[in-house]
C-alpha cells in the first residue's frame, strides 16, 4: 500500500471511531464522516436540527497535502496529531495546518 493510501486508510478509521461515539447528551444532530479520496479531503461534521435551529459544524477537518497530513481543524480538546502519530504517520507527515506559519516551527510538526 503506497503511503498516500495508508494515510487515506487511518484518517478515514479515525474519524469513523470518532462519529461512533455516542453524545453526552440527548440530541437530534447526528455525526458524519465526509471521505473525499481523490482530492484527498477529510471531515468529522454535525449536523441536524436542534429547535427551529440548522446545525451543520465541521468538528475535524484533515488534507493530505504533498504527502503530509494537514490537521486544518480540530472543534475539540483531542489530540489528533498524537493519535495520527500512534496509527503509523511519522511526526514529520503531520501539519497543524490552524496553527500560524511562524509558530509551526516551535510545534516540532512538519512545515509546510
Amino acid at each position: 500500500m503506497d503511503q498516500i493510501a495508508h494515510y487515506q486508510q487511518i484518517i478515514t478509521q479515525l474519524l469513523e471511531e470518532y462519529a461512533a461515539i455516542p453524545p453526552s447528551y440527548p440530541t437530534n444532530l447526528r455525526d458524519e464522516v465526509v471521505a473525499d479520496t481523490v482530492r484527498n479531503h477529510f471531515q468529522l461534521i454535525s449536523l441536524g436540527w436542534e429547535q427551529s435551529r440548522f446545525i451543520h459544524e465541521v468538528i475535524f477537518h484533515l488534507d493530505i497535502i504533498e504527502g503530509k497530513v494537514w490537521i486544518q481543524r480540530n472543534n475539540t480538546e483531542a489530540d489528533l496529531s498524537a493519535e495520527l502519530i500512534e496509527r503509523g504517520v511519522p511526526k514529520s507527515d503531520i501539519v497543524i495546518g490552524f496553527q500560524p506559519t511562524g509558530t509551526l516551527v516551535q510545534t516540532n510538526y512538519a512545515v509546510a
